[in-house]
């Protein structure tokens, strides 16, 4: 999934880059009103997120333009304007959320997951596939829905960022095999981004934590030592 962020601050910018990207997105970037409608007229991103103010054309503009050719594509702002009246404009005009800052990371993460998860029933009850969305498949006790990021185990409901999706769908679309630590970087993180070893072991171990019964003692992701990692499906 592709996100569009515009922010003329380099600060915020960089840090709702970093704060996406671990969540597995890919995201573009525009520091400009301008810039962020020549970017999203390229690239046709899958959800957007605005400054207000910005200079040249402010965020209100830019959705208001965005919305002249796309009605669908998910709109935030992430803005500094607390006023009431600026928070109704902003959802007047096409907005699908409001959030001021500074804000609380998780809750940012949070909203974005519910907004592609309202998409997605709405999707699904239209009998569509949103861009870039796999079906639901299952591995080992868990039914996994990437429209949702979510899997389920019982009656266990558990959060999946899209990167978590990708490894997992990757490791059951390879299932018995392994699969090497390069092709995992790139298809997980993408060919154009090199993380360090130890954030790629880092996110292997939440991940776990997250889905394994006993992360100590796996059965989904099995690290197959100095090459990579494994499913086997029993």
């Amino acid at each position: 999934m592709k996100f569009l962020i515009a922010d003329n601050n380099e600060v915020m910018l960089t840090f709702l880059n970093d704060l996406l990207q671990k969540e597995g997105f890919e995201v573009i970037k525009a520091n400009s009103g301008q810039a962020a409608i020549e970017q999203y007229k390229e690239h046709k991103p899958d959800f957007v997120c605005l400054d207000i103010m910005m200079p040249d054309l402010s965020g209100f503009e830019v959705c208001k333009e965005i919305r002249l050719y796309d009605e669908t594509t998910p709109i935030i702002f992430i803005t500094s304007k607390d006023q009431i009246d600026d928070k109704i404009s902003g959802l007047e005009i096409g907005a699908d959320d409001y959030i001021i800052k500074p804000f609380d990371t998780k809750e940012v993460v949070a909203r974005i997951r519910a907004i592609i998860r309202r998409l997605a029933i709405q999707n699904q009850a239209s009998a569509t596939t949103p861009k870039g969305v796999l079906k639901t498949f299952q591995i080992a006790e868990l039914e996994i829905t990437p429209s949702k990021l979510c899997a389920v185990r019982e009656d266990e409901v558990i959060d999946l960022s899209l990167r978590d999706i990708k490894i997992l769908q990757l490791l059951f679309d390879n299932k018995n095999e392994v699969v090497h630590r390069d092709t995992l970087i790139d298809y997980c993180w993408g060919a154009h981004i090199m993380p360090e070893s130890r954030t790629v072991d880092w996110h292997m171990s939440q991940l776990r934590k997250k889905i394994e019964v006993d992360p100590k003692a796996p059965n989904i992701i099995k690290t197959v030592h100095g090459v990579g990692y494994r499913y086997e499906e029993r």
